[in-house]
């Protein structure tokens, strides 16, 4: 016999947003886990000589995930903005797409092995961990974009 209220729970959430949280809860629990959140505000706080470049790199790798989310709303508005009916699926041969996605791609796999090698090279969790929590960081953030509406797209 199923418990009533949960049936109730699975009709108000939808399965898109059920899907997203399969970003976010293990991305908030690995950032929880292991205290990225504050190591890395740290990392970016620290006014000592020998952790400038550390800061400098904390900085770079906030700058990447930066444009990932400019990129990733512009990829979101753009269609919407010129009455476009966005085809996801076939972006290459979409001129917007065509030039964003490439960008896109290369600013998250730059931004994310920035912060793995900050997070490893001048934070207490060594290249390990660190790799794990911008692994995590980068799961939370995907997943919460992911709960942003994306146009519809009618197939015929």
């Amino acid at each position: 016999m199923t418990n009533p209220r949960i049936q109730s729970i699975g009709r108000t959430i939808s399965k898109h947003t059920v899907r997203q949280l399969k970003f976010i809860i293990p991305g908030a629990a690995i950032t929880y886990a292991f205290n990225t959140h504050r190591v890395f505000l740290e990392l970016l706080t620290r006014q000592d000589v020998e952790g400038q470049w550390g800061r400098l790199f904390a900085f770079a790798s906030t700058g990447f995930e930066g444009l990932v989310i400019i990129l990733f709303l512009y990829v979101l508005l753009v269609p919407w903005i010129h009455g476009l009916k966005p085809d996801y699926r076939s972006w290459r041969d979409s001129g917007i797409l065509s030039s964003v996605i490439p960008i896109l791609t290369t600013a998250i796999l730059a931004g994310w092995s920035l912060l793995s090698f900050t997070l490893g090279r001048w934070s207490s969790l060594g290249y390990i961990k660190g790799l794990v929590g911008a692994s995590g960081l980068y799961a939370l953030t995907f997943g919460l974009l992911g709960l942003l509406p994306a146009p519809k797209v009618h197939r015929s």
